[in-house]
């Protein structure tokens, strides 16, 4: 079951237009149902396809007989769609003519039906199965890759397998250098504009002993590939399956999408409400199958250099694909934060988490992470938070550092809060230590590090010299020429407080 508003939100991605719409967005739809008569009498259904109608207005006059809710229309050069539909009652919905009803009709079955096959992981896809059969028809072993080379399906048929098959499969993605040399044989470029077979011959430096490569494509949208192990180009029966095995992977595709896209809406929506709180938080977190133990809010971003929107996009792809009941987390994408809520008192398991999804991730994407600390249902909009103030730590930090858990990190966290406070309000300029600071600037002394070692030691002039390295009387030389310089009230353990806080606020180190 789904409503009209989500099956107008999803299918918009499909080229399809909802035109009129005199029905509330919220209509749940149950069924879908083709124009045909039996007895004289149409078959009802909620979503009509009304593949055949001669105009608009014959296709509504369909929907109305079939009580539907919504009606399906392709509208070549018959756009006079705005108020079609009104005097029934029937919410219209435009198809773009590159979309074909064949693969339109799997979406929507796979939809309103909930079909099995998803890409999140509601139940098993038989793209296994497909890849067996094609290797069959086609006589070389197979592999079905999405549109980033990354491994969907392969066939049973290993025997003989050349390196690069191994290789890929073993890594679930075509290495890099094996990308590389199809790119520079113009593979890539042929798979983006063209729906022909390729063959790419013989390679013995890459390991390849000859491909036949044949796009997946959905209208104009380049999905996948389809890969055939073959030391010749293939003919004839073969060929013609290789070419009707793509076209069959772009129907499960776009239905296994359409659904995962609808199932990460869901998902998404429900782990919102718990992040912004929600008086049935127990509800949506059972809902999520989340387990009722403490979990944890890991803050996610992630970009390839400049360019974030799609690396994002990419890691929430990956953070949300597999079965759900496999998957330890649920997440969310909020603007330009992937939030994810992962069960467990410990701060490594969610480090792990975070590391498995770098390795799933191209090499070239950087990953940023916090964690915050562990937390009850009721206290995750606390938690959003402290994952945020993480995610911004671990920003800030060295390259290669593992991702902060608040717990952990908290002291780290407070220092942040007091450098930003500091740098967003005005700094007295007359105190000891701005005073300190600027002397050390102007005559190259050491003064200002010798108070810090100094407040750090509680008052031990010998602990504050083995910390700077030189003799307890240098430092209590330091102290006597520093109190000529400004007023140093070390006596004073309010102005020590003062002191210690405006050292770590301005620390840069």
């Amino acid at each position: 079951m789904v409503t009209l508003d989500r099956l107008a939100n999803v299918l918009g991605s499909y080229g399809v237009r909802l035109r009129f719409c005199p029905v509330p967005r919220s209509t749940e739809l149950r069924s879908v149902v083709l124009h045909e008569l039996i007895e004289d009498r149409a078959v009802v259904g909620d979503v009509l396809l009304g593949i055949g109608a001669q105009s608009v207005q014959q296709a509504v006059h369909w929907a109305a007989q079939a009580r539907a809710v919504v009606v399906l229309v392709r509208a070549e050069g018959d756009y006079d769609t705005a108020f079609a539909g009104a005097a029934e009652g029937v919410a219209v919905m435009v198809v773009d003519p590159a979309m074909s009803w064949s693969e339109l009709a799997a979406v929507i079955f796979g939809l309103v039906l909930e079909g099995r096959e998803t890409e999140s992981g509601r139940g098993p896809t038989d793209l296994f199965a497909l890849a067996d059969s094609l290797a069959e028809s086609a006589g070389g072993a197979v592999i079905i890759e999405d549109r980033l080379s990354r491994v969907l399906a392969y066939s049973r048929r290993q025997r003989g397998a050349d390196p690069a098959r191994v290789a890929t499969i073993v890594e679930r993605q075509a290495p890099e250098e094996l990308r590389a040399f199809f790119d520079a044989r113009g593979v890539y470029a042929h798979l983006e504009s063209s729906d022909e077979p390729l063959f790419v011959g013989p390679d013995s430096a890459h390991g390849v002993t000859g491909r036949m490569v044949v796009a997946v494509r959905s209208g104009r949208q380049l999905m996948g590939s389809v890969w055939v192990e073959c030391a010749t180009p293939l003919a004839g029966a073969a060929l013609t399956a290789l070419a009707d095995g793509a076209h069959t992977v772009a129907l499960h595709l776009l239905r296994s999408r359409a659904s995962a896209d609808l199932e990460r809406q869901v998902e998404s929506e429900l782990v919102i409400r718990l992040l912004e709180g929600t008086a049935d938080a127990a509800t949506a977190a059972s809902r999520l199958g989340l387990p009722h133990t403490v979990l944890r809010v890991v803050a996610l971003q992630a970009f390839i250099g400049a360019e974030r929107d799609a690396a994002l996009l990419l890691a929430f792809e990956r953070a949300t694909t597999g079965f759900g009941w496999s998957r330890p987390g649920r997440s969310a994408l909020a603007g330009n934060t992937v939030y994810t809520l992962l069960p467990g008192e410990q701060s490594e398991a969610a480090r792990k988490w975070v590391s498995s999804l770098q390795a799933a991730l191209p090499e070239r994407v950087t990953l940023l992470a916090g964690i915050s600390g562990a937390a009850e249902v009721a206290d995750l909009v606390a938690a959003r938070h402290e994952a945020d103030e993480c995610l911004a730590l671990h920003e800030t930090s060295p390259t290669g550092v593992a991702p902060p858990a608040y717990d952990e990190s908290w002291d780290d966290i407070l220092l942040q809060r007091l450098r930003s406070a500091a740098r967003s309000g005005r700094s007295p300029d007359r105190r000891p230590v701005a005073e300190l600071r600027r002397h050390d600037r102007d005559h190259a002394t050491d003064y200002l590090p010798t108070l810090r070692a100094w407040l750090e030691a509680q008052g031990d002039p010998t602990e504050a010299g083995n910390r700077l390295g030189v003799h307890e009387n240098t430092v209590r030389y330091r102290l006597r020429k520093m109190a000529e310089i400004t007023n140093l009230p070390l006596d004073d353990a309010k102005k020590r407080l003062a002191m210690m806080i405006e050292l770590a606020a301005t620390d840069t180190d």
